[in-house]
C-alpha cells in the first residue's frame, strides 16, 4: 500500500518498532500481553513493531511504561 509519507519517516517508524519489539521481549511479554496492558489489540502491537502503523503519542507512552523503558529511549 503506497504511503504519502516520505521514505525517511517510514524507515524511522521501522526503527522505533524494532526498539519496541526488543523492549517487549526483554520484558518477557507477548504481543497479546502488551496489548492487554496498554488497551490495544495484539494486531495493533504487531503493526507498530513492523512500522506499518503510525501510533498516537498516548499509546507510545503507555507502551514505554508497560515495558519499563523511557519513551525517549524508544524514539531517540
Amino acid at each position: 500500500m503506497p504511503s504519502d509519507q516520505p521514505d525517511w519517516v517510514l524507515r524511522r517508524r521501522q526503527v522505533i518498532g524494532a526498539r519496541i519489539r526488543t523492549a517487549r521481549e526483554r520484558a518477557a511479554l507477548s504481543q497479546l500481553q502488551l496489548g492487554v496492558l496498554v488497551g490495544a489489540d495484539h494486531k495493533t502491537i504487531h503493526r507498530i513493531e513492523h512500522g506499518t502503523s503510525d501510533p498516537r503519542l498516548g499509546l507510545l507512552v503507555q507502551i514505554a511504561s508497560a515495558v519499563d523503558v523511557p519513551l525517549a529511549e524508544l524514539v531517540q
